[in-house]
């Protein structure tokens, strides 16, 4: 099975996001992320407006919830959300505390592990507490900084798939030319690549054809 392509809307206007969503959706994107700069800009009226456009789509709201998991899980699913992200550096309790809720109301939860320091040992408790997916998320200026390639992150995300039987979504500076290291993934998330493109549905386009799809 090939990977989701899941587009992150990290804009800061919801007209703004709301066109390039429908131009994206247009070119075949499966997923569409509510960036963490929209939900602060335009609040959880983003999550209810590309839900009442794109009703046969999945919704992510990268809430990024670092406290108060059970009630932050709620306010994202009830406004319309299908999954919502918890940070990997937040305590176990309000992972399980996400988690449960997210259950409860029929929705999922992605866990972002950006800056974990052990990755290994917060997938296991992270799998352990019935999260939906793990999110492998390394920034560029990280990756650069500590001379990650996309080569090294895809197979750190392939041995996490591997070794701990979680659904594995890929962030981090994803264009066409890396994206197809990640297609035998569940998820692959590409933000710059298509929002910052002069046509967005073309680069939504030449992703998928990237990693197989089209």
């Amino acid at each position: 099975m090939v990977a989701l392509l899941q587009v992150a809307l990290d804009l800061t206007s919801i007209k703004e996001a709301l066109a390039i969503a429908l131009e994206a959706v247009k070119g075949g994107a499966d997923i569409i992320e509510v960036g963490t700069p929209l939900l602060k800009a335009e609040g959880l009226h983003s999550v209810r407006v590309l839900r009442e456009t794109f009703k046969g789509r999945r919704i992510v709201a990268d809430m990024k919830i670092m406290d108060a998991g059970e009630l932050e899980a709620e306010l994202a699913l009830k406004a319309g959300a299908d999954v919502v992200t918890v940070l990997g550096v937040a305590s176990l309790e309000t992972l399980k505390r996400a988690t449960s809720k997210a259950h409860e109301l029929g929705g999922k939860v992605m866990v972002d592990m950006m800056e974990v320091k052990e990755v290994g040992r917060r997938v296991e408790e992270a799998v352990r507490l019935g999260v939906d997916y793990i999110c492998l998320h390394v920034g560029l200026d990280v990756q650069r900084a500590k001379g990650v390639s996309a080569r090294e992150l895809a197979e750190r995300a392939e041995r996490i798939k591997s070794e701990y039987s979680v659904k594995v979504a890929v962030a981090g500076g994803i264009d066409e030319l890396t994206a197809p290291l990640y297609r035998d993934l569940d998820i692959v998330i590409v933000g710059g690549a298509i929002i910052k493109s002069p046509n967005p549905r073309e680069a939504t386009e030449r992703i998928l054809r990237a990693i197989g799809k089209l």
